[in-house]
């Protein structure tokens, strides 16, 4: 997003920060409301174009939201699209991928309130690497034929009292509504959602062996001083990195042996 669709979401971002701290807001349910407007404004074009139209006074535009959806929403999502639809919008599609943005982080609050924001988070890592793994689940879970109900069926078959029920909501929302994202695509933008929730940073550590608790410790250290914020650790084993690791954060590759790359980041560090 760009311009003024980037604020709209950094305001929608804080009023929904703002409802989640209340303890009296069930986020899980916040989030199912949210990710049915999004499935709306997806599906009817014409009404997310007047609710973007910049030649319409913001007021106006959050009135006819509220007479639309406020008797199908609680009071606090009806309020939170309002305040959506009264900002302006540099297309139409941005306001319905902030709304998804949106559904997706108010899950990661109820998980998070919950404890299990680091569970969720490793089983989205580890629900990408199996799909990416498994080209006939990929085909299965990407077919455009099969119905949402079919794929809903076979991920709860897999993620089923297996994995946390945020994770299999979020995965499910994702693979019945991909939005022209590809499925590992989202995958990861979910990964960065939770982290970013933690106010940590995602590193993907690839290594021939499994990692030692010491060794995890030990690097997460060294990467959180190295780029200045808590990282979150994805760790995955290939036995093709020979003798050592693959680290990467963001768009950053780093090749090499953990004391290799430790020693480095101390020379970083100290210069």
């Amino acid at each position: 997003m760009n311009g003024a669709s980037r604020e709209a979401l950094a305001a929608a971002r804080e009023r929904l920060d703002a409802l989640t701290d209340s303890t009296s807001v069930d986020a899980g349910s916040l989030a199912e409301e949210l990710a049915a407007v999004t499935a709306l404004l997806h599906r009817e074009v014409s009404l997310r174009r007047v609710l973007t139209d910049p030649a319409q006074p913001g007021e106006n535009k959050a009135d006819l939201a509220q007479r639309l959806l406020g008797t199908q929403l609680s009071g606090n999502a009806a309020d939170l699209v309002a305040g959506m639809v009264r900002s302006r919008w540099s297309q139409p599609r941005d306001l319905v991928d902030a709304l998804e943005e949106l559904a997706d982080l108010a899950d990661l609050t109820a998980a998070q309130k919950a404890g299990a924001l680091d569970t969720v988070e490793d089983e989205l890592f580890r629900f990408g690497r199996i799909v990416s793994a498994n080209n006939d689940l990929r085909a299965a879970l990407t077919d455009r034929k099969a119905t949402a109900p079919a794929k809903s069926e076979l991920l709860h078959s897999l993620l089923g009292r297996r994995a946390n029920a945020t994770t299999e909501r979020l995965v499910t929302r994702l693979v019945n509504a991909p939005r022209g994202r590809s499925l590992e695509a989202g995958l990861e933008s979910l990964s960065k959602l939770a982290a970013e929730r933690r106010n940590r940073m995602v590193a993907v550590v690839t290594s021939a062996v499994p990692l030692s608790d010491t060794q995890k410790q030990r690097l997460g250290a060294a990467l959180a001083k190295l780029y200045g914020r808590p990282m979150h650790l994805n760790l995955d084993v290939d036995p093709s990195v020979v003798g050592g690791m693959r680290v990467q954060v963001g768009d950053e590759l780093i090749n090499g042996s953990l004391a290799d790359r430790l020693e480095d980041a101390s020379r970083r560090l100290a210069s």
